[in-house]
C-alpha cells in the first residue's frame, strides 16, 4: 500500500446532475452500504472475496454497464469500481442488482483513495474507459492520466497485468499514450493499426460510448505491466 499522501480531491464539473430516480435512490440506501469499499484500512481482496482468482479495477465506471457486465462474465474475479458522479453510482447499482452479481465493490468518490489503499502488485487489470477529456488546452491539467497517477497504477498492477485506456478524443489518446509510455512501467501491446482502431474482443460497449460525443472514432490502448 502506498504511504505517500495524495492531494485532496478537486472535482471539476458536477457530482450530481439531476435528482436520482426512486429505484436508484433506494439502492443508494440499501445496496451501496453493502458493497462499499472500506478505505479506513488497506484493501485485502481475498478478505473481501475469498477464493477470487483476480482483482480488476475500473476507474470512472460511468453508468456501470461495463463494470456489471464484466462481473457477470467473470464471477470468479473481484471487480472494484470508483466513480465520483452520484448519478453514475446510482445507475451502476441498478445494473449490479439486475445482473445479480456479488463480486463487485464500489467507491463513490476519488479513485486515488482506492489506489492508495491497494497493496503493491495486487491488481491484474485496470480499465480507464472514456474519461472526461477536458479538451480545452487550459483544462488539460485536470485530466486523470498524468505520470504521477500512472506510476501509482504501475505500483498496484502485477507484472504481466493489463491496463486499458479508451477515448473518443484524438488529442487525449495521444496524451495518454505519451504519458503512459514515458512513465516506463507499461508496454504498449499494439502491433498494427487495428489493435487500437477496433474494439478488443472482450470489450463491452456502454451507452456513453455509443453516443459518440468525441471528435474521433473510439481508440483503445492496451498496455502490459513490465
Amino acid at each position: 500500500m502506498s504511504d505517500a499522501p495524495h492531494p485532496a480531491m478537486r472535482t471539476y464539473g458536477r457530482i450530481k446532475s439531476r435528482k436520482l430516480k426512486p429505484t436508484q435512490s433506494g439502492l443508494m440506501d440499501s445496496l451501496l452500504p453493502q458493497i462499499s469499499l472500506d478505505l479506513s484500512r488497506p484493501i485485502d481482496p481475498q478478505a473481501i472475496m475469498p477464493g477470487a482468482t483476480a482483482t480488476w479495477l475500473e476507474i470512472g465506471f460511468g453508468g456501470g454497464e461495463h463494470l456489471a457486465g464484466q462481473a457477470a462474465l467473470h464471477p470468479e474475479v473481484l471487480l472494484l469500481g470508483a466513480e465520483p458522479f452520484l448519478n453514475g453510482v446510482g445507475s451502476a447499482l441498478r445494473h449490479i442488482q439486475d445482473a445479480g452479481v456479488a463480486n463487485v465493490r464500489l467507491h463513490a468518490g476519488d479513485v486515488r483513495e482506492v489506489v492508495s489503499a491497494l497493496p503493491d502488485a495486487s491488481v491484474e487489470r485496470v480499465f480507464i474507459l472514456f474519461p472526461d477529456p477536458w479538451p480545452k488546452a487550459r483544462h488539460h491539467k485536470r485530466r486523470l492520466v498524468e505520470e504521477g497517477f500512472v506510476s501509482e497504477l504501475a505500483r498496484i498492477v502485477k507484472p504481466g497485468g493489463a491496463l486499458r485506456f479508451a477515448t473518443d478524443w484524438a488529442d487525449y489518446a495521444d496524451w495518454a499514450l505519451e504519458r503512459i509510455r514515458r512513465q516506463g512501467g507499461f508496454a504498449w501491446t499494439a502491433e498494427r493499426a487495428d489493435d487500437w482502431r477496433v474494439a478488443p474482443a472482450d470489450h463491452l460497449s456502454t451507452r456513453y460510448e455509443q453516443k459518440r460525443l468525441g471528435d474521433c472514432a473510439p481508440v483503445f490502448l492496451d498496455f502490459r505491466r513490465l
